[in-house]
């Protein structure tokens, strides 16, 4: 609890009010234009009805300074609405009540920012502190006031917290799925390249077992290294089927059919132009599923539309292009977990994965894989 508080009342608050969302800056601009009016509502307000001393430039720049503070800093822009308070109750002696209609305006909007983007800890500190901060202006000028204020202040804050609180749950729920499916999703590529390896492991073994009778005259020290090579190859193996087993869950049967690559897209879209160039199995498995997702996903959310494939080779790398046109409306489903899986694909051989609407209101993908030395 002492940390809480010493967070709230202290330390450094780096809460980023949406983050790198593309309607920050709009909320931003829509902060500071709310604040402006606030601020020449509150300052004019103090000149007209109290002496006008100079102490108007003050209260302008706590208002405004309030909202420009909660895009980056809600905590900090709370500590200076809180602060602000008591210079409010000191220039504003005319005023009866603990807050009036223009203050509301100010303090309450920020209270809510605060209920609406901390945990509970922070929360109750806040409501604790502002209920003390508002006993002493009340206590200032007339305390009658102090009831009702108090009363309206921590119950917005309290219902600014639980729809915060659900927002929170329903975030940590999602961002709970998108990673079990990840690690789904990475489980399924190292079974789908374990087939490649074996395959190629397979060779090496077969390749050292059979080097005595292909090459004759082998000397004994190569003959007993061609024997230690393909030991090796057989224990590589054996080790990857069973780390395949830890991949694999309990009802789960081993798949032998042979994995697709590059030849088999046509299978999948006729119209598809594939390269006939001669790429690893690896690289191929990959493009082919960089394809099967990006055909499901037109389907499901563009029925109807026209679908172009394009696999070509593009200064040493694989370059995988699915377009669909706009289509019917989206039949939903997916989470977006098929993109996930794509990025993880490509990854694996250092490539990137841009998904991405066109200007004819359609879709496209394209994948980059890196060749390497083949």
């Amino acid at each position: 609890m002492i940390r809480t508080f010493l967070r709230v009342v202290l330390l450094p608050d780096r809460t980023r009010v949406f983050g790198d969302s593309r309607f920050r800056p709009f909320v931003q601009a829509a902060l500071l234009g709310y604040g402006l009016v606030l601020a020449i509502g509150i300052s004019s307000g103090y000149v007209q009805r109290e002496s006008p001393d100079g102490w108007w430039p003050l209260l302008f720049g706590i208002v405004l300074g309030t909202f420009a503070l909660v895009p980056y800093t809600p905590l900090g822009a709370w500590r200076l609405a809180t602060a602000g308070l008591f210079a409010m109750r000191l220039l504003f002696t005319q005023e009866p009540a603990i807050l009036g209609d223009w203050q509301w305006c100010w303090y309450l909007p920020v209270l809510v920012a605060v209920g609406l983007l901390y945990g509970g800890r922070v929360v109750f500190v806040v409501a604790v502190i502002t209920t003390g901060a508002v006993y002493l202006v009340g206590a200032m000028g007339n305390l009658d006031y102090f009831p009702p204020t108090l009363l309206f202040l921590n119950l917005f804050l309290l219902v600014a917290y639980a729809f915060g609180a659900r927002g929170r749950a329903e975030q940590r729920f999602h961002e709970e799925r998108d990673a079990k499916a990840a690690l789904v999703e990475r489980a399924r590529i190292a079974r789908e390249m374990h087939d490649v390896v074996a395959h190629h492991m397979s060779m090496v073994a077969v390749r050292c077992e059979t080097a005595p009778y292909r090459i004759a005259g082998l000397p004994e020290a190569g003959l007993k290294e061609f024997a230690e090579l393909g030991d090796a190859a057989r224990a590589a193996i054996a080790d990857m089927q069973g780390l395949l087993g830890v991949l694999r869950s309990a009802d789960q049967q081993p798949d032998h059919a042979p994995q697709p690559g590059l030849a088999d897209i046509t299978a999948l879209a006729p119209q598809a132009s594939v390269t006939g160039a001669d790429v690893p199995p690896a690289v191929g498995l990959t493009a082919y599923r960089v394809v099967q997702e990006a055909l499901t996903n037109a389907n499901r959310h563009a029925p109807g539309s026209t679908v172009s494939v394009v696999v070509s080779v593009v200064d040493g790398a694989l370059e995988v292009f699915v377009r669909n046109t706009a289509g019917g409306p989206s039949l939903g489903g997916g989470g977006g977990h098929g993109l996930v899986g794509m990025r993880e694909r490509v990854a694996v051989h250092g490539g990137s994965v841009t998904a991405e609407p066109t200007p004819d209101g359609g879709f496209a993908v394209r994948a980059r894989i890196p060749l390497g030395e083949r």
